[in-house]
């Protein structure tokens, strides 16, 4: 019998966990295989923690597991730990994962050892119209990054993917998630990964449809803690883990010196606007390309989400580099805040 933990962190997704948790053991999976499924909660006080209750009843093998510390990294750590198992799957609680999800990385990582984590692609979803343009602009290259994970269409090998399946050598050979990092603690752990020579896969021929935030003042929070958890997932690791994640600060930091290059100069100050015309012009292009697709999007909105993408990780990642590595702070307090 093989014995898979699935572990759910969780705290305040009334909204979400059912059809999480149902999907999960609606999963296409052999007879030989059996599913533990934890949700480690951080004490949720908006009707969750019923919700998971009243699902037990149904599914003898879902178990609630308080976090205390209401903290991504130390869920991840208390599933893990919370019985033997032969594989980890993690699921984000705003992720509905497909029927063959499991049993396709299962195959995966029992058909080659080299292979030590394996996720699939995400259908970005949404709640309300805010959420619905969000979504959109985070499925294009432009938005996200060229080769971003939450972009890729093809299997193939990659630096990190959402709601992974690792086997349980893996936690042996290289230790569990950092409870430092309340961001980017998966993007750390498969960077370690990677580091130690396992290969990450990713399989297009399983997907989860994943919530997005249905603000904008939620998704600047959101994009804002990446930026400034990667920096710290760099000081850690001496090094910088993708070269795509320096592109926002560069950008931020070019905006901030152009009117300063405009003083000294206004000839030198126009040639140095260029930079800032692409960008616009490939905002309007990839603006109006989401319109075609659907004309129900408005052009200002979808304009406005690009530039809060960009802007917000740019400032997170500058503001981490202050930080971490001029200033040789610890962490702020309000960057471990939720960022619904």
């Amino acid at each position: 019998m093989i014995e898979i933990s699935v572990v759910i962190p969780c705290r305040n997704e009334v909204k979400f966990i059912n059809e999480c948790i149902t999907n999960i053991y609606d999963s296409e999976i052999g007879s030989d295989v059996k599913l533990n499924v934890f949700v480690v909660d951080g004490m949720s006080d908006d009707g969750t923690r019923d919700v998971i209750k009243e699902l037990q009843l149904s599914y003898p093998t879902l178990a609630l597991v308080d976090n205390v510390q209401r903290l991504t990294p130390f869920a991840f750590n208390l599933g893990i730990h919370a019985t033997d198992y032969d594989f980890i799957q993690i699921v984000g609680a705003r992720h509905i994962i497909s029927e063959n999800y499991i049993s396709n990385c299962l195959l995966k990582l029992q058909s080659d050892s080299d292979v030590w984590c394996v996720g699939g692609r995400i259908i970005n979803q949404y709640i309300n119209f805010e959420g619905q343009i969000i979504a959109e602009v985070m499925g294009t290259t432009f938005g996200i990054g060229l080769g971003n994970f939450r972009t890729l269409e093809k299997s193939g090998f990659t630096d990190t993917v959402t709601s992974p399946m690792y086997p349980k050598a893996v936690f042996k050979k290289i230790g569990y998630f950092d409870e430092d990092l309340i961001r980017n603690q998966d993007d750390d752990f498969n960077f370690r990964v990677t580091k130690a020579g396992g290969k990450i896969f990713f399989d297009a021929d399983i997907s989860l449809k994943y919530y997005v935030r249905g603000s904008f003042p939620g998704l600047w929070k959101q994009f804002f803690q990446y930026g400034y958890w990667k920096v710290f997932v760099n000081r850690k690791h001496k090094a910088v883990t993708t070269f795509r994640q320096l592109i926002p600060p560069l950008f931020v930091s070019y905006l901030a010196v152009l009117p300063i290059i405009a003083l000294f100069s206004w000839k030198l100050g126009l040639l140095a606007t260029l930079p800032l015309l692409i960008y616009g012009m490939m905002a309007v292009f990839f603006s109006y390309k989401l319109m075609i697709k659907d004309s129900s999007l408005p052009f200002l909105k979808v304009f406005q989400t690009f530039v809060i993408l960009h802007i917000s990780y740019g400032l997170g990642y500058l503001r981490g580099i202050l930080d971490f590595f001029i200033l040789r702070k610890n962490p702020s307090d309000k960057q471990k805040e939720l960022s619904r």
